[in-house]
């Protein structure tokens, strides 16, 4: 048996049934319970099992909470209780991170000879120093000295740049269509759609079905699908 619609409590086919919110609807039926507009699986918000478009979505406020002494109480014991829990947790996990290697006679032998490798390439360096480095390395005899050769004379004395052609911006198409202008905020929820703010005119435009309209946003230049209750004509 066809399950009835949440919306107009008539029958919903397979072939037009939406179910969502643990209901059935049409899907001319799924709409906004504010503005009326046809919504979606993707651009849909639910509050109290009721469909909401972003724009008219409610908002909750939260009920701050007083200290009361009973909560005090209880915040004050959950701190103890994790300062216990760290506590426990340091004490197992102490001395995991490094383990102690002992003073092996082999392990002194080594160290000693590095110490030593150490010195003697400490006092090397300090006789170099001392005596001025090593001497820089001497040319050959036979090597020809380099002639310093001046810089020819630059024959153009008057060098000018060449001009670049000035471009020429084309002017913007003029826009064919109706022309509309948006009453409230619309944030894209798909590929196809186009976000807008309140006061934005929209070129171009075209209408698709009863709830969606195709037209292009002058601000920003984008276009695509936009809702038709969220717009105006001029």
């Amino acid at each position: 048996m066809n399950p009835l619609c949440s919306r107009c409590n008539q029958i919903v086919y397979p072939t037009e049934k939406v179910n969502c919110l643990d209901k059935y609807w049409h899907k001319g039926c799924f709409s906004c319970e504010v503005c009326k507009m046809t919504l979606n699986m993707k651009n849909y918000k639910g509050f109290d099992k009721r469909p909401y478009c972003n724009a008219h979505y409610p908002k909750t406020n939260f009920t701050p909470v007083a200290d009361t002494p009973e909560n005090l109480r209880l915040k004050q014991q959950s701190k103890v209780q994790s300062q216990a829990y760290y506590r426990e947790d340091f004490e197992k996990n102490k001395g995991r991170g490094f383990s102690v290697v002992s003073d092996t006679p082999e392990l002194q032998r080594i160290k000693k000879t590095q110490e030593n490798i150490s010195n003697i390439k400490y006092h090397e360096e300090f006789e170099k120093s001392k005596m001025g480095g090593e001497a820089p390395p001497r040319q050959p005899s036979n090597a020809i000295p380099a002639v310093h050769q001046p810089p020819a004379a630059s024959q153009n004395y008057h060098y000018e740049p060449p001009t670049e052609p000035v471009r020429q911006t084309a002017a913007p198409p003029p826009s064919v269509g109706k022309r509309y202008r948006a009453v409230y905020d619309y944030a894209a929820a798909d590929e196809d759609e186009v976000s807008f703010m309140d006061g934005d005119v929209i070129l171009d435009v075209q209408q698709i079905d009863e709830g969606w309209m195709y037209g292009r946003v002058e601000r920003t230049g984008q276009q695509g699908m936009l809702p038709a209750n969220y717009v105006e004509a001029i």
